[in-house]
């Protein structure tokens, strides 16, 4: 089930909240061919290294993240983004607050 309404306009960032010392995660498409899902990041809050048999594509909306793909740091602010390719290992740390979309294509 998507939390967002199909043709109906929203705003990215409006669209969640910060969440003290937490992260929060909003599902906005999901099907087949991926999903995309908007989060947010208090500062300091941290995903540990893992990874996903997709590529991945992290878009940051506001703040600035520290995206590690492969050993490799990333610092990422307001409208930059990444791709993370699929069986790469990566990490995400909040250097401030940070909310972004994850976009993940399957196939």
């Amino acid at each position: 089930m998507n939390m967002f309404e199909k043709s109906v306009k929203f705003g990215l960032v409006a669209s969640i909240e910060y969440s003290r010392e937490g992260i929060i995660s909003k599902q906005i498409v999901r099907n087949n061919a991926g999903n995309v899902t908007l989060f947010s990041f208090d500062e300091g809050q941290s995903l540990s290294e893992h990874t996903i048999s997709f590529d991945q594509i992290i878009h940051i909306l506001e703040g600035e993240a520290n995206v590690i793909i492969g050993g490799q740091e990333n610092i990422l602010t307001a409208g930059e983004a990444v791709i993370m390719p699929a069986n790469e290992p990566h990490a995400l740390k909040a250097v401030q607050k940070f909310k972004m979309i994850l976009i993940t294509i399957k196939g």
